[in-house]
This record gives C-alpha cells, structure tokens and sequence, in this order.
C-alpha cells in the first residue's frame, strides 16, 4: 500500500479524540477474527492411501566406517575426509559445522 508523505497528519486534538473503549472495540475486532486451530488435531483425521507400513520391513546395510571418513563432534555423521574444516582439540569438525 503507497504512502502519501504530503497528507496531513493527525493532530494532538484528533489522536485524543479515540476514546479508550473505541480502541479496545477495535482491539476485540480484529483478535476476534482469529482461531485457535490445532494442527495436529486435524492431522489427525486425515488418512492416505496406502499409507498403512504396519506390516512393511525395512532391511538397511549398515557399512562400518571407512579409514578415509571421520565423524563429526558437532552433528554426529560420518563424513568423506574432504568434508573436514579442522581437527580441533574436541575433535574432527565438518566444514557444514565449522560455518
């Protein structure tokens, strides 16, 4: 919305005119158009198809660390040593930490 700098403003007589009800009128006004909605409530009804994996197995090969990876004293992943920021006195640093 533009703002026309050249109006005039309001004066001290104008601004005490808006009476402290008037201003707690508006107040509720503009609260009153907000609700108090709880997402996760209504997540909660919504179903997709075939979202059911109860019944699923996740099968994942878990690979050892490798000589030329660390682990991060920062986030805990394991890294390629190209990752490596510093070498500090905690431990190996990754470059996505170190920044």
């Amino acid at each position: 919305m533009a703002t026309d700098y050249d109006a005039p403003r309001k004066s001290d007589d104008e601004l005490s005119e808006d009476s402290i009800e008037e201003l707690k009128t508006r107040r509720g006004d503009a609260s009153s158009s907000n609700v108090d909605v709880d997402e996760t409530e209504m997540a909660e009804g919504f179903e997709l198809p075939g979202a059911d994996l109860s019944g699923e197995e996740m099968s994942v090969r878990v690979v050892p660390r490798q000589a030329d990876e660390f682990t991060c004293t920062s986030c805990f992943l394991v890294h390629h040593r190209s990752q490596l920021a510093e070498d500090g006195k905690n431990g190996p640093v990754c470059t996505e930490c170190a920044a």
